[in-house]
């Protein structure tokens, strides 16, 4: 059975308009994240998981959220997926 490592996982978006609702909700989903801001870019470090939800997302959006949509602005990550409709999860998990 897989457990969840605690390494850090991360994701980077685009900074623009469009991205500022999914990191506001990522980083108000996930306390233990760090915000890293460079010119065009956002990463977000978060160690262990790190959750990014679609209601989340849809309350600070002001309208409904497609979660595939996050990959429009998407510019990289770091760890496993585990992908819902609901929820998109980043971790690594070990054996």
């Amino acid at each position: 059975m897989a457990t969840t490592s605690t390494q850090p996982v991360f994701i980077a978006f685009q900074d623009n308009n469009d991205t500022r609702p999914i990191i506001d909700a990522i980083m108000a989903d996930n306390p233990n994240a760090k915000l890293n801001e460079m010119p065009a870019l956002v990463k977000i470090d978060c160690p262990g998981r790190l959750v990014v939800r679609r209601d989340t997302i849809s309350e600070l959006a002001g309208r409904e959220f497609d979660l595939r949509e996050i990959y429009i602005n998407l510019i990289s990550l770091a760890g496993e997926v585990d992908e819902t409709d609901e929820e998109f999860v980043l971790e690594w998990k070990t054996s």
